[in-house]
């Protein structure tokens, strides 16, 4: 058994909290569950995507980590995000099997991937 329990929290760093909490509760379709200057918090099935406000001398955007979000319809999210103001950055595409993945520019920089995996099982410890 491993002392990994798996992917709990993903960060963007943001120029903007104001603009961004809007923006991702629209593209994800969810309000905050946390909101103060410092961390936005919103529980995405069950994950954690927080905000936080990029400080003096850092950037947003890197592009050294990239989290999939999982998505049942990759082509239907990945439209929705562009016409909701995400920047193309990986049009969606098989990557063996039935696997598709895809991945935007927030309007901060920051890429945000999603995946359609029907093969992964989401289980706890198996």
């Amino acid at each position: 058994m491993s002392k990994f329990l798996g992917l709990r929290t993903t960060i963007y760093r943001v120029a903007d909290m104001d603009e961004a909490r809007s923006w991702y509760s629209e593209v994800f379709e969810t309000l905050p569950y946390f909101d103060q200057p410092f961390y936005i918090g919103f529980n995405i099935g069950g994950y954690e995507l927080g905000l936080q406000p990029v400080e003096a001398g850092q950037a947003s955007g890197s592009e050294n980590v990239l989290t999939y979000w999982g998505v049942e319809d990759i082509q239907e999210v990945y439209n929705w995000m562009v016409n909701n103001g995400a920047e193309p950055h990986q049009e969606p595409e098989n990557v063996g099997g039935e696997i598709m993945v895809a991945s935007v520019r927030d309007p901060w920089g920051n890429v945000v991937g999603m995946i359609y995996n029907p093969e992964f099982n989401l289980g706890i410890h198996d």
